[in-house]
């Protein structure tokens, strides 16, 4: 299992409507994607910004390529991602999974 990591900010008082908006879209899009076994955003807020970071899991690199297309190091934007980010990183990192835990829901 390979995961994928990505980060960027958002002003703190965005931050719960960028979540609902990557909601929509990248978590949408990941979700779409064969080889994607889950993703999940979270954010924290430091004053008046709201770090975010998205995590994916996948079952292979090739996976990923179906996601991301062939760099996969490219991190994948959507349209009105300029409206919110004020930071972003223009490369995902990638990990392989060496152990985990039984899943817990978000909720």
């Amino acid at each position: 299992m390979i995961a994928r990591i990505w980060r960027g900010a958002t002003r703190a008082e965005d931050a719960d409507v960028y979540a609902e908006y990557i909601r929509e879209t990248g978590m949408a899009a990941y979700a779409a994607t064969p080889g994607n076994l889950g993703a999940y955003l979270l954010y924290r807020i430091e004053g008046d910004r709201a770090e975010i970071l998205t995590l994916s899991l996948w079952e292979s690199l090739e996976s990923i390529r179906g996601f991301a297309g062939q760099d996969l190091e490219r991190a994948v934007f959507y349209p009105e991602d300029d409206r919110f980010l004020i930071e972003r990183d223009p490369t995902a990192r990638h990990f392989v999974v060496a152990a985990a835990a039984p899943a817990i829901s978000p909720d």
